[in-house]
């Protein structure tokens, strides 16, 4: 997160991704610059992949804020697949005039030219299809659930999307971990039973496979019919890639020929990462419990940071970056963590307002 001053108007771009880790990071920002009577905001989302609700929980109030004092919160240059959580979360209208080239989509090596895209570096044909995911533990259903929500989002966000679902091979065997409805999961389960399918394919050979009219389609004869008979009429099925090799696919299926365009495949794959990137960060030996303890750590040192970012911005007038950088090297002057160290500054900001409560 940078932020930038000029004139009346402050520049917040972010970058990565907003969830319930950095969120808090991202208000304690925004608050301090409006308590000290900024109110012209412009949130920079050039660079940022993602936002969950965590984020769009601190975009709502503040523009509220801000219009209750005359001032203004305005969001730019947000990816496609942001634009479209901001219109469905009803932020649309804060979103600076103009739309992103959607020829500047940046889409990874296994997703180009359709079903002619190259495959993934280090992918290995097996005769069971994809490589095979380490078996989560039957306690790891937080996985499964943080991909339930990038199925749905997908589903909300993806215009041609009638149905969307994650497949992973687990236990040597294809199972469908994140589904739409039912109508969705059973079309992954026709190309379990087949043998045959985009998804199997897009999971086996690491490239995606984009069927623009079922109708038309040759390929997978056993599949196709079962597919038709549902009023399925097309499908984009992209992998997940985990180190390098492909462990599964995102589904996404429409009862329209030719649903997907090219900003829908661009927010397809988007969306693939997110979860691939699920996949890669999960620790399979881990259970529910620790998952939740570790995330409930992880928020409570952030908000310290935050917070003791927040008394540095304040105190010097500089920003959230140079705060950060500050508090670092605190730190190592002192020998202490950078949690620690924040802490340390809350507890000093907390004894001066006390002995100036006592003064006054």
């Amino acid at each position: 997160m940078t932020t930038v001053y000029s004139g009346r108007q402050v520049v917040v771009a972010l970058h990565g991704e907003v969830d319930i880790l950095t969120a808090p990071t991202f208000a304690c920002v925004l608050d301090v610059l409006f308590d000290a009577g900024r109110r012209d905001v412009v949130v920079d989302l050039a660079e940022l992949d993602f936002v969950d609700a965590s984020g769009l929980g601190v975009l709502g109030p503040m523009s509220c804020r801000l219009a209750d004092g005359g001032g203004i919160l305005t969001i730019r240059s947000p990816s496609p697949m942001v634009r479209r959580i901001l219109d469905i979360a009803g932020m649309g209208d804060l979103i600076e005039r103009g739309r992103p080239d959607p020829n500047s989509a940046t889409l990874g090596p296994e997703q180009h030219s359709g079903d002619d895209s190259k495959p993934v570096t280090g992918a290995t044909k097996s005769t069971d299809g994809a490589v095979r995911l380490p078996a989560f533990p039957a306690s790891n259903e937080v996985i499964d659930a943080a991909l339930r929500l990038v199925t749905a989002l997908a589903r909300a966000t993806i215009g041609g999307a009638d149905g969307v679902s994650v497949s992973l091979s687990r236990h040597g065997q294809f199972i469908t971990v994140a589904a739409s409805d039912e109508t969705i999961a059973q079309m992954d389960r026709d190309q379990y039973a087949t043998g045959q399918g985009p998804c199997l394919s897009a999971a086996a050979e690491g490239h995606w496979f984009h069927v623009e009219s079922l109708a038309d389609e040759s390929r997978w004869p056993q599949f196709v019919p079962r597919a038709l008979e549902e009023g399925i009429a097309s499908i984009l099925s992209t992998p997940l890639i985990v180190s390098a090799r492909p462990v599964g696919a995102l589904n996404i299926y429409s009862n329209t020929d030719h649903a997907f365009g090219p900003l829908d495949q661009e927010l397809a794959a988007l969306f693939a990462s997110q979860a691939s990137s699920i996949l890669a960060e999960a620790r399979t030996d881990m259970t529910t419990d620790e998952v939740a303890q570790r995330l409930r750590q992880a928020l409570t040192t952030r908000q310290v940071i935050a917070n003791a970012q927040g008394v540095i911005m304040g105190q010097q007038g500089i920003s959230a970056d140079a705060a950060y950088a500050n508090l670092r090297q605190s730190a190592k002057r002192t020998g202490m963590n950078v949690h620690e160290a924040a802490k340390a500054v809350l507890a000093s900001a907390f004894h001066d307002d006390l002995i100036g409560q006592v003064r006054r």
